[in-house]
């Protein structure tokens, strides 16, 4: 029977690291308090730790508001640079027929 891995919210990972962080426990104390393993906290902290400096880790959900906010506005940016090329195909399109039909 294979073990099913746990998913945590960016919420939850941020009190857990806001516990080590900010509260003063050691990381054995927070995993042990939150269920969670050593190794996926002190991943956390170094995430929040990159993401304060303005890095994000690739692949990874941005933990910090801002972090994520970044994120959100880089994919709403690649969607409308997406939409304008469309644009651009569909209206030189538009202008090669319309050429066409003058003649």
């Amino acid at each position: 029977m294979s073990k099913r891995r746990q998913s945590f919210t960016p919420e939850f990972k941020l009190e857990a690291v806001a516990l080590v962080t900010e509260k003063g426990y050691s990381v054995t104390e927070a995993c042990q308090a939150l269920g969670v393993g050593p190794t996926a906290l002190r991943r956390w902290i170094k995430q929040v730790e990159h993401e304060q400096n303005g890095v994000v880790l690739s692949g990874s959900q941005a933990l910090t508001p801002e972090q994520h906010q970044i994120q959100e506005l880089q994919k709403r940016i690649q969607r409308l640079e997406m939409e304008k090329e469309i644009l651009k195909k569909a209206t030189a399109l538009l202008m090669s027929d319309e050429i066409k039909f003058r003649r």
